[in-house]
């Protein structure tokens, strides 16, 4: 009979791009005696965490905290917002706007898919001038809202936000943004208020470092009035009950305690290091992991270099390679647990997560484990890789320390 372990020495390394590892820090915080959730010691912990929250969506507006994934919150962001049969323009990038779509679909909402053609489609960011062209062509504003992904997990892309904006505002059109960054935020920079978002939707367990179980809508007061007025069922996602009693630090359902004591602990860590010093470090892992697939000869799924993900990278193996053949060389032979290509792209690549509470050392030994399973599966590699990475992180540190001594 064969005997699974799925307990071997050191470490798992859980390097897909979510959920990402969660820190002992946080743990240690989970693990508190769950308290009254109607008591005056949870409604100081619901202040906090409100007001908190707030810093990583840069916002002075409401964000709704649910006891949910991301995808329930991509349910509040529509049904909050629209009406049955509203028309919704949505933009293809990869996996998870495909799965944005058909969620509204089955609210009974009429998304228009727009995009580039095929697989490029999946290999690039939104293109905000098809938006601006689709919205003045809309001269009966049919398009009542515009749905886009910031950091589209399934591809390792992070689209212009601030341009979408843009668009919208060059073509005159009154339809609110909606935008899913479950994947991208307190990883690349973004500001709901200033670039602005009617509702920003995330999720727990990316680069706020915690398990899944909590989602967010971060609100504009555009997206609160056209709340008044929308028509799709809702009763648990609701946004005016809870920003009522979120105003005392409650919430009008049994909220989740343990994992909200968990972002307590996630937003001191992420505001200590400081915002911009956590872009900053995403960033240069990012660079670092880029360059050893570039000096693996393997291709980076994202084709766009002014769109690449602080997130993630997505590799692509050469023809007639099956990238989960090659993931479960890496999973089986070294405990480590990369990202599948999803979709469009399923076997055509595998994704390396390198987000949330993730170092130097911690990139280094990722990129070690798929170069040895690489090289195990066969797949021919141009150079090793670990010299390029190497030599661009000593630089950067020593850049660091020059600035610090200046």
């Amino acid at each position: 009979m064969l005997k699974l372990d799925f307990h071997p020495a050191g470490r798992h390394f859980l390097q897909i791009p979510g959920p990402s590892p969660v820190p002992d820090r946080i743990l240690r915080a989970m693990s508190y005696p769950t308290i009254d959730h109607r008591g005056p010691e949870f409604g100081a912990l619901g202040l906090k965490v409100i007001e908190g929250i707030k810093k990583i969506f840069k916002t002075q507006q409401p964000v709704v905290i649910y006891p949910a994934s991301g995808t329930g919150a991509w349910e509040a962001a529509l049904v909050n917002t629209l009406s049955p049969g509203d028309t919704v323009l949505m933009f293809e990038t990869g996996h998870f706007a495909t799965l944005w779509k058909k969620m509204a679909e089955s609210l009974g909402l009429k998304p228009e898919f727009l995009g580039l053609p095929g697989i490029e489609g999946w290999r690039r960011g939104v293109q905000p001038q098809m938006i601006e062209a689709r919205l003045r062509a809309d001269t009966g504003h049919l398009i009542k809202a515009v749905c886009v992904v910031h950091n589209e997990t399934s591809t390792g892309v992070t689209s212009d936000i601030a341009a979408v904006r843009q668009a919208i505002d060059a073509a005159g059109h009154p339809a609110l943004l909606l935008v899913d960054t479950i994947s991208g935020l307190a990883c690349a920079d973004y500001r709901h208020d200033d670039w602005g978002v009617d509702v920003t939707v995330s999720g727990s367990q990316k680069g706020l470092m915690l398990p899944p179980g909590i989602s967010f809508n971060a609100v504009s007061p555009k997206a609160l009035a056209a709340s008044k007025q929308a028509k799709l069922p809702r009763a648990f996602w609701g946004w005016d009950e809870i920003i009522e009693m979120n105003a005392t630090g409650y919430w009008p359902y049994t909220p989740n305690t343990n994992l909200l004591y968990g972002l307590s602990e996630a937003l001191e860590m992420i505001l200590d290091e400081g915002l911009d010093n956590v872009f900053a470090r995403h960033e240069r892992l990012a660079e670092a992991c880029r360059r050893a697939v570039t000096a693996w000869g393997l291709e980076i799924q994202c084709a766009d270099p002014a769109v690449y993900s602080p997130v993630l990278t997505g590799v692509m193996t050469p023809e007639g390679v099956d990238a989960d053949a090659v993931r479960k060389v890496i999973y089986e032979r070294f405990d480590m647990s990369l990202g599948t290509g999803l979709g469009k792209m399923k076997g055509r690549m595998f994704r390396i997560g390198h987000l949330g509470d993730c170092n130097d050392l911690m990139l280094m030994a990722t990129l070690s484990g798929c170069e040895m399973g690489l090289r195990l599966a066969g797949v021919p590699l141009a150079a090793s890789g670990l010299p390029a990475a190497m030599d661009y992180l000593v630089a950067e540190a020593k850049v660091k320390a020059l600035k610090a001594a200046a």
